[in-house]
């Protein structure tokens, strides 16, 4: 599974990198949601790279965030 954020419409709430910190980090420029650094897709913050299966929390991050800016990709 990969996942996408659209940091754009972030609301900073915490949600997604307090239920999954393996995934989710807050930027510390802007204060937006991002995907970790060792799983982002080339460096870009709002993507991740095909997940290994032990990041279980990442359907609960998505399921919490309440803007819905988390996507999984099957």
């Amino acid at each position: 599974m990969k996942v996408k954020i659209d940091r754009m419409q972030c609301v900073s709430c915490g949600s997604c990198w307090d239920t999954c910190p393996a995934l989710f980090v807050q930027n510390a420029d802007d204060s937006f949601s991002q995907i970790v650094p060792e799983y982002q897709d080339n460096n870009d913050l709002s993507a991740s790279i095909d997940l290994p299966d032990s990041i279980g929390c990442t359907r609960d991050a998505a399921d919490l965030c309440p803007s819905a800016i988390i996507t999984i990709e099957e």
